[in-house]
């Protein structure tokens, strides 16, 4: 189609030029749609919110659908070894944010800062989003952010965003039926959310904001970063759809927190009866959005002309009455959230980009959240910074796998559960835990080419692999002043 397209364009052209007459409307439409044609792609990009690399039908998911990610995934690209920059939010975002792992990303951990909000970006951290404002396209946000608590400079105003509204705070992100949100800088209170009411389910409020983006800016270039809370705990649904699944997973899971008190919406989970079908239900809300989204470029005439990425932040968590286990959410993989393990850090990412990318393709292509920067610079033909740790898969998506650089490793630390630590090197994966209290901890090795479980230990197996990945641990990180963390020694 493009190409019978460009043909025409071709020949209207020469006979355009062949006229002495002045300039025609349909010349004027011509230069309209060459222009078009030119410009560069617009990009949106979905985070999910501890959403596990087998919580998609077109991962593996069995007790429930994903009809409009599997659509998706159908039209687009599907990444098998796509890893998050970390097992938590705040230091994942940073990751794919500055296009750094989070042995050089300034956020290598959650950091609270009260009342609201987290430790900030500094300033000076030159983000993916002011890289495509300067580049020309126009930036929003809709969803969580994490990384600067409000009018801090890591406040996602003053890291490059033109528009932002959602949450600022992590903590209060908690909640589906929030006091207020976030417009810009502007709290917004939700009066139907006052006391114990549940008037306005904040999902729904910010894909309305996110639609409303899309339509201001159809005739712009636009960057659109949409960090979804759902299926965070707690676990949350409108009735219209939680009630549909209400007794269609046995045996439920009852879980018991917070019901009213000082406490109530500030941080800490609410109750849920049914969380099996609560989490089914936030699923189908999420799965819902991106259809929206899907049908408004459409709607819109910009499909042809924007690149579509889902992917979530980190592993499956287990708070607020989540039951990875009941769901097998991280499919054949160990662990969940907080784990260096394959389950913490291994994510669904599609990507879907008419007319360049191959639609129903997968790739093994072993990536991660850093890389997201350099490609969609490469993409929007900008310089990429120093610096970063990412390596662009421009060349996979155009299916030109021959020119595509490999990463000789990837690498992630983790700041809690006693200090953790991984690498992986082609189909080696290391791992080191607690390694605040013991720095010379044994190390743990894994065959991921024929135990993507990470089930068998072969450490002493291969004391060659061991003594490499021993130096890449030692220099794979500098210091933080914020984020300490012992160099491991051996």
């Amino acid at each position: 189609m493009k190409k019978s397209l460009n043909i025409l364009l071709i020949v209207t052209f020469a006979s355009l030029l062949g006229s002495c007459s002045s300039k025609s409307t349909k010349e004027e439409k011509f230069s309209q749609i060459i222009q078009k044609d030119n410009r560069k792609p617009n990009i949106i990009y979905i985070l999910a919110d501890d959403l596990g690399y087998g919580d998609l039908s077109s991962y593996g998911q069995k007790k429930f659908k994903t009809p409009n990610i599997d659509k998706l995934a159908s039209q687009g690209l599907l990444f098998t070894q796509h890893y998050a920059g970390n097992t938590v939010c705040a230091p994942s975002r940073s990751s794919l944010l500055t296009g750094m792992h989070t042995g050089h990303t300034p956020i290598r951990g959650n950091k609270e800062v009260k009342p609201e909000g987290q430790h900030p970006i500094p300033d000076e951290t030159f983000t993916l989003a002011e890289a495509l404002k300067k580049a020309g396209y126009v930036t929003g946000a809709f969803g969580k952010w994490g990384l600067g608590y409000p009018g801090s400079e890591g406040d996602p105003i003053n890291q490059g965003f033109d528009v932002f509204f959602g949450y600022n705070c992590q903590r209060l992100g908690h909640h589906y039926y929030p006091y207020h949100l976030w417009s810009n800088n502007d709290s917004i209170v939700l009066k139907g959310n006052a006391g114990f009411k549940k008037e306005v389910y904040a999902p729904n409020l910010i894909q309305e904001k996110a639609l409303a983006f899309l339509e201001k800016n159809k005739d712009t270039t636009f960057f659109m970063y949409v960090p979804t809370i759902i299926p965070h705990a707690e676990l949350a649904a409108p009735d219209s759809i939680l009630n549909k699944y209400s007794g269609k997973f046995l045996p439920e899971k009852i879980y018991k927190g917070i019901e009213k008190g000082p406490n109530y919406r500030l941080g800490y989970y609410e109750s849920q009866k049914e969380s099996h079908a609560a989490f089914v239900a936030m699923i189908e809300v999420m799965d819902n959005q991106v259809g929206e989204i899907m049908a408004k470029l459409k709607e819109l005439g910009v499909e042809d002309n924007t690149i579509l990425v889902f992917t979530s932040d980190n592993g499956p968590h287990t708070e607020g009455g989540a039951d990875p286990k009941y769901f097998n959410s991280n499919g054949d993989l160990r662990g969940t959230k907080r784990d260096l393990y394959e389950g913490g850090i291994r994510v669904p990412m599609i990507i879907k980009w008419p007319q360049k990318i191959t639609p129903g393709t997968k790739t093994d292509l072993v990536s991660a959240f850093w890389d997201v920067f350099p490609t969609f610079s490469e993409i929007a033909e900008i310089a990429v910074p120093a610096g970063l740790d990412g390596i662009s898969f421009l060349p996979t998506l155009l299916d030109q796998s021959e020119k595509q650089i490999q990463h000789d490793y990837l690498y992630w630390e983790f700041h809690e559960k006693g200090g953790r630590q991984a690498i992986r090197k082609g189909k080696w994966k290391a791992v080191k835990y607690n390694v605040l209290e013991k720095p010379n901890a044994p190390m743990e090795l894994y065959d991921l080419s024929k135990d993507i479980g990470e089930t068998t230990n072969i450490a002493a197996m291969h004391p060659e692999i061991v003594d490499e990945m021993k130096l890449i641990f030692l220099n794979a990180r500098t210091p933080s002043e914020i984020f300490t963390f012992n160099q491991v020694s051996f």
